[in-house]
């Protein structure tokens, strides 16, 4: 009886003890993250597929406006420098090299793009109807009516 006496009550126990949880673990990024800097667009350009330099694709991203983020201007990013890279200073992960291009450029890129694939559609729609014919229509309106005749 003594024991029972002696022991705290549940509620006396604090909660803080229960509350702590252990850290989950998370896979992390391949691929580091930067300090964004305010009207800069980034992107990750791809180098070399396989252990091959592609230079089509870094010569066509060049030419779109993208330029290569230097190390020293993003100190956040702890990366050894590849010394076999053609871009000196500049953050390169596996085949990939970080760039940046003034968000506005990018926003006119994108603007571009979505323009050109509208006027696509519209042209598969034109094609598409033109082969319509009112015979066997391929789209055809569903529409129902009602009629009452005469009693």
């Amino acid at each position: 009886m003594d024991k029972a006496k002696s022991r705290t009550s549940r509620e006396a126990v604090k909660r803080e003890e229960t509350d702590v949880r252990n850290k989950v673990w998370e896979p992390r990024s391949t691929l580091p993250e930067v300090n964004q800097e305010d009207g800069w667009a980034y992107r990750w350009i791809r180098t070399s597929l396989v252990n091959e330099a592609d230079n089509m694709n870094v010569s066509s991203r060049m030419r779109e406006g993208w330029e290569p983020v230097k190390h020293s201007d993003h100190p956040e990013v702890n990366l050894p420098a590849n010394p076999n890279s053609r871009f000196k200073d500049g953050i390169e992960v596996g085949g990939l090299l970080l760039c940046k291009m003034p968000q506005e450029m990018v926003d006119q890129r994108n603007e571009y793009y979505r323009e050109k694939a509208r006027a696509q559609e519209q042209a598969v729609d034109n094609n598409l109807m033109r082969q319509n014919d009112p015979r066997m229509p391929l789209f055809s309106d569903k529409k129902s009516t009602v009629t009452r005749g005469k009693r």
